[in-house]
């Protein structure tokens, strides 16, 4: 990207450029290429006003065509910059991928702060301005009133699940009271043998969890001789109602097991009396999150979620952004949209310290995309960041925050963390997201302690797996359907979620957390 083409906001889908057929896509005036939205046949005339065009081969839904001849060492532009360059010449209605199109990026960039570009954002007339959830004496609000077991080592995992599955069944009576939403134990293998820094994420990514407001009450146990201590873990969680937590350590009480499960009726019976009130929305928090994307994710899944971030931050709610390494190539977007001088060198040093990061490990900086990403039509690294920063809609970036932190402003922050979709949605969670939006054109199973809504980006999917769907972003690209109407139509699902409407992770119980391990094991 140059420094020509740095752009204020984020690109949004457009809604005149949906073809009647629905067979193209162009996403931006500039681009050079068309999007199949469905599989293309070799020989295959183009829908107007794309009909001069003929398919050069069979082309893929999700992949591109050239929309005019393209010659070697050429920019490829789509959602109006360029995501790579072409290795070889292409003809006007040839497939563009890997074959013929490669990373522009290389080496360190030169950022320059010219002040924020981003537009100011309105909270629509019409649209739910409350929803139902659950106020914390600290102020906070969660979408969910459950009972979070948190280990500080991996040594107690199972007794940490043995607690949890039989109090679901001693305490069943309880667990059927419609402001108790369930008992989940967050295991994972780390906390012994760690040193620095990288205890010390693991420290304040567990903090994180325990002072969540979607955990009504929690229960940490111990082993004793970890080094992440449980008194430290306590000192590192301050902001919580210390009648609503509960902690010891196995090598100190006779029966651990016995002893978790008294303390976890003691906090049921707590959180019996907690009941949903009229909050509103600006007491949401949305962490964005995508996995698994194919080529049309930026144009249908990212581009939604991407519309309720502005409709969240114009509310003064939080929205949480990470995926550090799929900002590469496209971080400029963000650095034109930051508050103020001080946020833009804040991000600069979050992104310049991630590529550090690759190179200290010798991986290649601007080498992301996976072979699903590929197969699902997106090539360069570019092109893969270009989507996926759709998720951040065009607010304003008014917070940096390192793995392990909390958001403390309203807007949009960008969360430090890696692309893997279980430990940034950990982080997510732990940095104060109440809900996952999780968009995927491949799909996966996974949750997380938050609601985890998934939207796919394509039609296909959400008919192949409706168990693992929430919300189907194919149906932006129905024909006269208004963009507008359909993000307004999922702002108001989402509200019932946060209201307590569950979610298909929820439902299969598909919940769980992964640790950022970034440092040496003893």
């Amino acid at each position: 990207m140059t420094a020509e083409q740095k752009p204020g906001c984020s690109i949004h889908l457009p809604e005149a450029t949906v073809t009647e057929q629905l067979k193209v896509l162009q996403v931006h005036p500039r681009d050079n290429v068309l999007v199949a939205l469905q599989p293309l046949v070799a020989g295959q005339s183009l829908p107007e006003p794309y009909a001069m065009l003929t398919a050069a081969s069979d082309i893929p839904a999700g992949h591109k065509v050239a929309l005019k001849p393209i010659v070697a060492g050429e920019a490829v532009v789509k959602y109006g910059f360029a995501i790579g360059k072409a290795t070889a010449d292409i003809a006007a209605g040839a497939q563009v991928h890997s074959h013929n199109l490669a990373t522009a990026l290389s080496g360190t960039i030169d950022y320059q702060y010219a002040g924020c570009q981003a537009q100011p954002l309105s909270f629509p007339a019409g649209l739910p301005h409350k929803f139902q959830g659950y106020r914390r004496a600290n102020g906070k609000v969660g979408t969910r009133n459950e009972l979070w077991i948190i280990n500080t080592v991996g040594c107690v995992n199972r007794a940490a699940m043995r607690v949890a599955e039989l109090a679901r069944k001693e305490f069943a009576e309880l667990l059927d009271l419609p402001n108790i939403d369930g008992i989940h134990a967050f295991t994972h293998p780390f906390g012994c043998s760690q040193l620095g820094d990288d205890l010390s994420n693991t420290r304040e990514l567990l903090a994180g969890l325990i002072q969540h407001p979607n955990a009504g009450a929690v229960l940490i146990l111990g082993l004793g001789c970890e080094n992440n201590q449980l008194a430290k873990l306590l000192q590192a969680s301050p902001d919580v109602e210390p009648q609503r937590i509960r902690a010891f350590n196995a090598q100190q009480v006779e029966d651990e097991v016995e002893q978790g499960l008294a303390a976890v009726g003691e906090l049921l019976a707590m959180m019996a009396q907690d009941q949903r009130s009229a909050c509103p929305v600006s007491e949401l928090v949305m962490g964005m999150k995508c996995g698994g994307s194919d080529g049309l994710s930026g144009l249908t899944a990212n581009a939604l979620v991407g519309r309720i971030a502005d409709l969240v931050a114009a509310a003064n709610g939080k929205v949480l952004l990470t995926e550090t390494p799929e900002m590469f190539g496209a971080e400029q977007v963000f650095m034109a949209r930051a508050q103020n001088e001080q946020v833009f060198h804040d991000l600069v040093q979050l992104v310049n310290d991630f590529k550090q990061y690759f190179i200290d490990n010798q991986q290649p900086v601007y080498e992301n995309p996976s072979p699903g990403n590929k197969d699902g039509g997106l090539t360069t690294l570019e092109e893969k960041s270009l989507g996926a920063i759709q998720k951040g809609g065009s607010a304003v970036v008014n917070q940096i925050i390192r793995y392990g932190k909390q958001a403390t402003l309203p807007g949009l922050t960008l969360l430090e963390g890696p692309g893997n979709d279980a430990v940034s949605s950990t982080a997510l969670t732990a940095a104060g997201a109440t809900l996952i939006l999780f968009t995927t054109g491949r799909g996966t199973p996974l949750g997380f302690p938050a609601p985890t809504v998934k939207i796919s980006s394509n039609s296909n999917l959400a008919g192949r797996k409706p168990q693992w769907i929430d919300y189907d972003a194919g149906g932006l690209l129905r024909v006269g359907q208004d963009a507008t109407d359909f993000t307004y139509e999922f702002f108001r699902y989402l509200v019932a979620v946060a209201s307590g409407q569950r979610t298909r992770n929820e439902i299969s119980d598909n919940r769980e957390i992964a640790i950022w391990k970034n440092g040496v094991t003893l």
